[in-house]
């Protein structure tokens, strides 16, 4: 009797710790969104939002701030968001702040991964990176800008395929898709 007795507390006692720690250690990245809809800007038979802001913040302090013109929700994933004349601030601890601009968007509200496309300008110190296509994803601590790229600094102007940034560390990569292509770089000196 006395064996039962004491196996119960144990297990009352192990799930009792599991209650009081697991949330603590284990709690989602805080998330906070500033959105004001206004019921004017919402149409009954449409998933169209004008003047978006989204403002994310993950575990480690790091913000994201996107705004838009309008947006449009996806019925089959409510999760996403396809936007039009789109802004965005990345700001990271310890690092200075990346701008970016672009046409359209497609941001997904979850883990705020963010697609630009059309017209994509990206601004970071004193360098400017062009493109017709961003893939921004905190997750992945990374920056993918492909199709027409051009990086601009000080010094120097280079044509590439794809220049990829990893946003902790700001290393840097840039190539070509084909290994017989070679990266356009001129300086402005």
């Amino acid at each position: 009797m006395k064996k039962k007795i004491i196996t119960i507390f144990l297990v009352m006692l192990v799930f009792g710790v599991f209650y009081f720690i697991y949330p603590k250690y284990y709690k989602k990245e805080k998330v906070e969104e500033i959105s004001i809809i206004k019921p004017e800007d919402i149409s009954p038979n449409s998933n169209i939002i004008k003047d978006i802001n989204y403002t994310s913040e993950d575990a480690k302090g790091n913000k994201y701030i996107i705004n838009a013109v309008r947006g449009e929700i996806d019925y089959s994933d409510t999760n996403i968001i396809y936007l039009t004349d789109v802004e965005a601030v990345i700001k990271l601890n310890n690092s200075n702040n990346i701008k970016i601009t672009s046409d359209f968007g497609k941001y997904n509200i979850d883990n705020f991964d963010t697609i630009f496309s059309e017209n994509v300008i990206s601004n970071y110190l004193d360098n400017k990176i062009t493109g017709e296509y961003l893939d921004f994803s905190l997750k992945r601590n990374s920056m993918i800008v492909s199709r027409n790229v051009v990086y601009t600094n000080l010094e120097n102007v280079l044509k590439a395929d794809v220049v990829e940034m990893n946003l902790k560390t700001k290393d840097t990569k840039i190539f070509m898709y084909k290994n017989n292509e070679k990266v356009n770089i001129k300086n402005k000196y």
